[in-house]
């Protein structure tokens, strides 16, 4: 017995592992065709011996394998806060464990076929759980592996990153059906090499045909270097900070200038909505706007609403005047002779921006991680608002920080119009650790699902420029106050993901949705391998 167990210790471990060496930045994404594998192989001895206790064991294994990948691929989520990102290892450690939990006991009361399906559909349909719902946490989407080898995910706008993440799926049980089911060894090693080698081919032809259409606007990046933890939210007043920003890229801002860019939470301090056309954060803006007619300035803002009552489940009470408001991690367009228009940030980082499910635990509120600025539950917005202007020279979507993750709802921004996208973040949290590589490269992903140019402005990570294709066409480098200028290409067409969507996790959930059932009534369809 002990032999058995070290064997699926090392086996677990090694799963773990896989996963981790897969991830950017490490540079070994193919290894991810091979990470569930050892997993499998645990699952399938286990299988074979159809014991009670064979879930309490594979689970126990299964949690081993994803807490410790959870831990190697994002520990540095540990410098925002200790606390609170142990408890977010242990919950996603935990949900991964209960997927791999349901796949054994669909396997063992079903057959192989059904069983192994299970597998796939049932972690599609848990990354698209935890994309859409209030403990979201989709840093660890399967198809992000590919972020840093993006020449061989061209495809992705076609299916989006789901797509990357059946692609993983399926290999991997192709590769442990090759090692321990099928006879015919020689059929599915070249069903393996197919799908390897065809899609990576596919892709490999797009990228070094893919042809932007020339439409260019100038773009100014600004990239202040505020410290987060020692500045930006202690004492530095927003004048300072939109000064300082405009100063580090002063001497590239001209009449040719379309957009200059700066990052989350340039106004750092609260600032009433209703007002914000006459504040004097908008006012300094203004003045250089005058200077140049062409100019539309792109920042992050922390804003607030005032209501008489609490109208939304968010609101929380003014002690000085007793009315109800909402604050907003935002995003504002200014611009020459008219009205600042503002997006609101409505992804939100679970624990820092949003207690989940804030109605029913509102009072676990003062709970909240402060990362400065407003905590508790922020406001948020049903819509995805795109920033159109007066000159017909771009329609930006305003992507704030975390929301670049997300490929459902970055691609409901090009659906409501965006031909080229701007993201506005602070990856200095975090420290010069993988954290704001990872989110570096994870906007390439956007840039292909979409096929739109990317701005991004960090105040303390790393801001670029990315082309249709992914490429990072000029970057700065960390913990640097400086800015950078380029021409990016306009794109108006779609991509079958614009068209089409989640669509391939939809499909998962209903497939997981009949293998339950399936499974519920396996004794009297006497299903058998």
């Amino acid at each position: 017995m002990q032999t058995i167990f070290n064997k699926n210790f090392t086996k677990s471990l090694l799963s773990a592992i896989l996963l981790w060496l897969a991830w950017c930045p490490n540079g070994y994404s193919f290894l991810i065709f091979l990470g569930f594998v050892p997993l499998l192989i645990i699952e399938f001895r286990y299988w074979q011996n159809r014991g009670r206790k064979t879930n309490a064991k594979f689970f126990g294994f299964s949690y081993l394998t994803m807490l410790i990948w959870n831990l190697l691929t994002t520990w540095w989520v540990t410098y925002a806060s200790f606390e609170g990102a142990l408890l977010a290892f242990i919950m996603n450690s935990l949900l991964m464990s209960l997927v791999l939990l349901l796949f054994h006991h669909t396997h063992k009361k079903t057959n192989h076929l059904i069983g192994y399906s299970s597998f796939i559909c049932y972690w599609l349909a848990f990354e698209y759980l935890h994309l859409n719902w209030d403990m979201s946490w989709p840093w660890l989407t399967l198809g992000n592996a590919f972020a840093d080898s993006y020449k061989y995910i061209q495809w992705y706008e076609f299916t989006g990153t789901q797509g990357g993440s059946l692609w993983i799926l399926l290999l991997n049980v192709l590769v442990f059906y090759w090692l321990f089911i099928v006879e015919n060894k020689k059929k599915i090693a070249l069903n393996i090499s197919l799908l390897i080698v065809l899609p990576t081919i596919v892709s490999v032809v797009i990228y070094y045909n893919y042809s932007e259409k020339i439409e260019p606007v100038n773009i100014v990046v600004s990239q202040p270097n505020i410290d987060p933890y020692n500045e930006k939210f202690s004492g530095m007043m927003n004048e300072e900070q939109i000064i300082k920003s405009l100063k580090v890229s002063s001497n590239l801002i001209d009449k040719e200038t379309d957009y200059w860019v700066a990052p989350e939470t340039t106004i750092a301090l609260d600032v009433q909505e209703n007002e914000l056309d006459t504040c004097p954060e908008v006012k300094i803006l203004q003045k250089i706007i005058d200077n140049y007619p062409n100019l539309k300035m792109v920042l992050g803002a922390s804003t607030y609403i005032q209501y008489d009552e609490p109208i939304t489940v968010t609101a929380r009470q003014n002690k000085n005047n007793y009315k109800f408001y909402d604050s907003f991690n935002s995003a504002i367009q200014v611009e020459k002779n008219s009205k600042v228009k503002v997006y609101h940030k409505s992804k939100l980082v679970p624990g820092v921006e949003i207690i989940p499910f804030p109605k029913e635990m509102k009072y676990f509120e003062k709970y909240a991680i402060n990362l400065g600025g407003s905590t508790g539950s922020l406001g948020m917005q049903n819509d995805r608002e795109v920033f159109a202007n007066a000159t017909n020279k771009g329609v930006v979507a305003p992507i704030i920080c975390y929301e670049s993750v997300y490929s459902e709802y970055v691609r409901n921004y090009v659906k409501n119009g965006a031909n080229i996208l701007f993201i506005v973040t602070n990856d200095g949290w975090w420290d010069n650790t993988p954290g704001h590589i990872q989110h570096l490269a994870y906007a390439r992903l956007r840039a292909i699902e979409n096929r739109r140019s990317i701005a991004r402005s960090a105040n303390t990570g790393i801001s670029a420029f990315y082309n249709q294709r992914g490429d990072i066409i000029q970057q700065t480098k960390w913990w640097q106050a400086t800015a950078i200028k380029a021409a990016l290409n306009l794109n108006n067409q779609q991509t079958l993901f614009v068209i089409l969507g989640d669509i391939i996790y939809k499909i998962a959930v209903a497939f997981s949705f009949c293998i339950v059932v399936a499974t519920m009534f396996s004794k009297q369809l006497k299903i058998k391998n």
